[in-house]
Order: structure tokens, then sequence, then C-alpha cells
């Protein structure tokens, strides 16, 4: 399993770019927004998502492990393949898309190319739960970090506050500077605004 590539690209095209990693040139897939913010000539790391199968072998490149994690859950879900997960992954940043599964939002995941009203509510429904709870353990798990929108979002939805509600409360208490990092912290503050508002 190749799980990163680090070494300079020599070729980008409309799908994918070649990554050489020790005289071996790699065809890595990925999304425009990478494709357009790595020139060539550059040094670059991608974090990797390898497949193999009995007719193919193909790598799929991400700027951070939390874009290459998504990709990994969105493959999860009933009838989407690589592309597909690729194009959702490549179309907004992982905190809307985590928000927008949290929240019903099909809207927003229709409107990536290749995802139907059908397909966008499989991956609501199919991720709903695990994104939550990857959510809610980010926020208060062993490595202490901050919790972040997402994990606020889910736990005022699971409160009962309305998606616009949560987002905007969770946005309050995020950029309050006298909030703690933690996601109880942030949940009390986000939930003072509400009371406020």
């Amino acid at each position: 399993m190749i799980a990163s590539l680090d070494g300079a690209v020599t070729a980008v095209f409309a799908d994918s770019l070649i990554l050489e990693v020790g005289g071996v040139g790699y065809r890595v897939f990925a999304a425009p927004s990478v494709l357009a913010s790595t020139p060539t000539g550059r040094p670059t790391r991608l974090f990797t998502h390898h497949i193999v199968r009995e007719d193919l072998q193909a790598l799929y490149g991400f700027k951070t492990p939390e874009e290459l994690g998504f990709f990994g859950l969105l493959l999860t879900v009933t009838g989407v393949g690589p592309k597909v997960a690729l194009a959702i992954v490549g179309s907004r940043a992982i905190g809307d898309l985590q928000l927008a599964i949290l929240s019903d939002d099909l809207a927003l995941l229709t409107a990536v190319p290749g995802v139907g009203k059908k397909l966008a509510a499989r991956v609501v429904l199919e991720l709903k739960e695990k994104v939550a709870a990857a959510g809610v353990a980010a926020g208060t798990g062993a490595h202490g970090g901050p919790a972040g929108e997402p994990e606020v979002v889910a736990a005022l939805l699971a409160l009962g506050y309305s998606a616009g509600e949560a987002r905007q409360a969770s946005r309050d208490a995020l950029v309050d500077p006298s909030v703690g990092p933690g996601l109880e912290d942030r949940v009390k503050a986000a939930l003072r605004t509400l009371v406020r508002g």
C-alpha cells in the first residue's frame, strides 16, 4: 500500500499529475484544486489512497490527511466510486462537507458533478453517524486538539437546533478568543449566543 509520495511534479494533466520519486514516475489522480496548485518542477508531498483491483491500479492524491480520510469514508458509501469521491472531496473544504452531511444539506452535495439527489441522500444516510462520531472524537479525543465547527454543529443539531442556527452559533463560538478549545467549552459558548439571540 502506498500511503504518501514525496517528489517532484514532472507533468500535470486534466485529471492527474506525474510525481517522480527516486527516478520512478507515479501517476496520481487528484482534484482540480490540487492540480492547479501544483506547478511542474516543484517538490510536492501527497497523501495517497492506493486502489488495487484485478484490472486496475490507481493512486489518488490529497494535500492533507483529512482529505485522504474523508475520501476513504466516501468510498464506503454504496454507489460512490473513486471518481465521484474525488469530485466530492475536491469540491469544498472538508469541514463544509461534514456540515452538509450533518445538516442534511443535499443541495451542497448535488452541486458536485456526478452526484444526483439519490446519491446525495445515500451519502447523508450512510455517513451522518460516522461523521458525527468522528467529529466528537476529534473534539474530545486524546490528542487534546481544539474542537472545530463540524463537532460544535453536530452537538447543536443533536440538541434540536436547526442547521442554520447551529452553523451561526458555532461560528460565533469559534471566533470568540475567550472560549476554550474543547468541545464542551465551545458548545456552551454557542448555546449562550443562541439564548441571547
